[in-house]
């Protein structure tokens, strides 16, 4: 299936950003999409203004944490309709830090969310994408992975992790399946709301100059559009300004 029209489409960190902007432009060109995220009230919300438009829109609360959520994620899309032709990968989490101060706690979340939460979604979407004999996984990960910096160390680690994890996924595939990475740079999004203050400061200056979520969504759709048998496998989309 080629184009956007009617396509199934689960997405994980559907509530804000990068994930809310993907739902609502891929449910405008005509996408079914199932959200998932932790924090619902943000998902009905979503679903409302979606439906209210005119498009498709389901939910469920999902903590890419929890194995099960991912699966019950999954089911809410064959359960309504009858099939899942895309995963978003989209959640995740950026707890910047030294080393030397020792967060051992944020960097198992990093772990857990970025990593861990997209193994999650392989494993609940991969058999369902072998039965049908189609599907494409779409993983958010990072610029912060292409040009390592200070502060970002475990962030990065996470996310180049979850590069080559899609790079080997991708590999053993075979025809009937797509991989698609998307490298965003700096976003406009609450992406510092919960990093220390003397790093949340310097990071949200550098968002003064990113990109809208919508771009990054743009991104998504190019790769999710795609005729069956083109497999866009890596995009990077940055600000110009971003150096």
């Amino acid at each position: 299936m080629s184009g956007i029209q009617g396509k199934v489409v689960a997405i994980t960190g559907a509530g804000s950003g990068i994930g809310e902007a993907t739902a609502l432009l891929l449910a405008e060109r005509g996408a079914k999409v199932v959200l998932g995220a932790r924090r619902t009230e943000r998902l009905e919300a979503l679903a409302a203004r979606i439906v209210r438009a005119g498009g498709d829109a389901a939910w469920t609360r999902t903590d890419v944490t929890r194995r099960a959520d991912l699966s019950g994620l999954v089911e809410l899309a064959r359960d309504r309709h009858g099939r899942l032709d895309v995963l978003v990968g989209n959640a995740g989490v950026g707890l910047l830090s030294p080393l030397d101060d020792l967060r051992v706690e944020d960097w198992e979340e990093m772990i857990d969310v970025n990593l861990k939460g997209v193994l999650y979604g392989i494993a609940a979407a991969l058999p369902v994408f072998r039965e049908q004999g189609f599907g494409h996984f779409v993983n958010t990960v990072s610029t912060a992975g292409l040009r390592i910096v200070p502060l970002q160390s475990v962030y990065a680690a996470t996310k180049n992790a979850v590069r080559t994890l899609s790079e080997g996924l991708r590999q053993e595939a075979g025809d009937s399946l797509r991989v698609t990475v998307v490298s965003p740079g700096a976003v406009r999004t609450d992406f510092a709301e919960r990093m220390d203050p003397a790093v949340k400061d310097g990071i949200e200056k550098m968002m003064e100059i990113g990109l809208s979520p919508d771009a990054v969504a743009r991104a998504i759709a190019f790769a999710v559009e795609q005729p069956d048998g083109v497999d866009v496998g890596d995009i990077v989309v940055r600000p110009t300004a971003q150096g």
